[in-house]
């Protein structure tokens, strides 16, 4: 088995992407909450190590780490979104209920859900994942390696002063971060003690969306003026250089106080494809612009094992960047060519990264590739039934 694969310890919180079609290209809703597990021999399931996860119209793919064949199927109709959940063996889906856990190891729903509508944002960190429900404003706090017994794990709720698309954060002092808005508005973000008690606030973050934390558990939210970064119990907020310069996505890593961030400047625009991506020091509170030269979508963002920023480009490269530099040290070739859809929900590649390996779908050929980041080197690849839509997998922590 290449090491590059077997290997799973993951630097940086991941993006979580949320859901909420009516505000950003981030979200949505599925059909069907009815399941059914089965492999191509229609027996039992045999465990998977290292799983990745991909879905496709009605259903999902579990497929084995290594080889990158499918190991199993699942059936569920409807638009799906997946997150690592935070340990060995599950993932989190997001479906028209809530937050579903599926084992992924065993190809199968464990029946532990978060009900609610409109479920977004999933954000691994300090060995707590966080669920934010748009539709309620929930918050839901829980150490994922209590989901090994199959139960709900017991842990922290808070729920927003009203529903929004929105994301959350517990820092490993116990702190948690919590947007601030409604349906129509989103201003910022508060700060609650361990009791839930608000200790801080900020609202100048027009339009706030996304989180991703850096090196010394800088935490990042985008806004479309730039970025609030709150550390060591103070919020910072970076302006962007221009009036509009939204960040909506963003990319951390433990290795790195620099966040990764995308970069738009025209708010009328029915789909924007930038060719410029943001780097914010968190220690220096400053930001710079780099143009790669190619359009990305919000799919395209991630963050190698030594803090490595990296982004696939519609060029077909998967590009690997030197974040304090902002210089690009290598362009991968993985896939072809592509235009990100203007519906958000359409397939488009994506970037899954876990550990030293990038894995790339190619929906349009119906492939999945698996490329060492350090080497450039493509692992493997495959052919899959159908077409893939979102791509993940099992992380253990953050």
């Amino acid at each position: 088995m290449n090491k590059s694969i077997r290997n799973r310890t993951f630097t940086g919180t991941a993006l979580a992407l949320a859901a909420s079609a009516v505000l950003t290209a981030c979200a949505g809703e599925a059909s069907s909450t009815d399941t059914k597990a089965k492999n191509a021999a229609g027996t039992k399931a045999v465990a998977v190590k290292d799983p990745l996860v991909a879905t496709f119209d009605g259903g999902l793919y579990v497929l084995d780490g290594e080889s990158l064949k499918p190991a199993g199927t699942i059936e569920l109709p409807g638009f799906n979104r997946l997150n690592p959940a935070g340990d060995d063996d599950h993932v989190i889906v997001s479906t028209d209920s809530g937050f579903r856990v599926l084992n992924a190891a065993e190809q199968t729903f464990t029946g532990v859900e978060y009900k609610g509508a409109k479920p977004g944002h999933v954000v691994r960190h300090a060995g707590k994942t966080v669920l934010f429900t748009d539709g309620t404003g929930e918050v839901d706090v829980f150490d994922p390696d209590d989901l090994a017994g199959g139960k709900k794990p017991q842990g922290r709720s808070y729920t927003s002063a009203e529903p929004h698309h929105g994301v959350a954060i517990e820092l490993s002092n116990g702190e948690l971060l919590s947007t601030i808005g409604t349906e129509e508005k989103r201003t910022g973000a508060l700060v609650l003690d361990k009791n839930n008690k608000e200790i801080k606030r900020n609202e100048n973050c027009p339009g706030v969306h996304g989180e991703a934390a850096a090196k010394g558990e800088a935490v990042g939210i985008g806004c479309e003026d730039g970025i609030l970064i709150y550390k060591d119990g103070k919020f910072t907020k970076v302006d962007a250089p221009d009036d509009y310069g939204r960040i909506g996505n963003q990319s951390g890593s433990d290795a790195s106080p620099i966040l990764l961030g995308d970069y738009k400047t025209d708010p009328e625009a029915e789909l924007e494809r930038p060719t410029r991506i943001s780097l914010i020091d968190t220690e220096t509170a400053k930001l710079r612009l780099v143009d790669l030269g190619t359009s990305y979508s919000f799919r395209s963002l991630g963050r190698g094992p030594q803090g490595e920023a990296l982004l696939l480009g519609t060029n077909g490269n998967l590009h690997v960047i030197d974040p304090e530099t902002g210089k690009v040290e290598k362009r991968i070739p993985v896939v072809d060519e592509w235009q990100e859809p203007l519906d958000w929900q359409q397939p488009r590649p994506t970037l899954f990264v876990r550990d030293h390996t990038a894995y790339v779908s190619e929906p349009g050929k119906r492939k999945l590739h698996a490329i060492d980041i350090e080497t450039g080197k493509k692992v493997t690849s495959v052919t899959l039934p159908k077409s893939t839509n979102e791509l993940s997998g099992v992380v253990t922590g953050h």
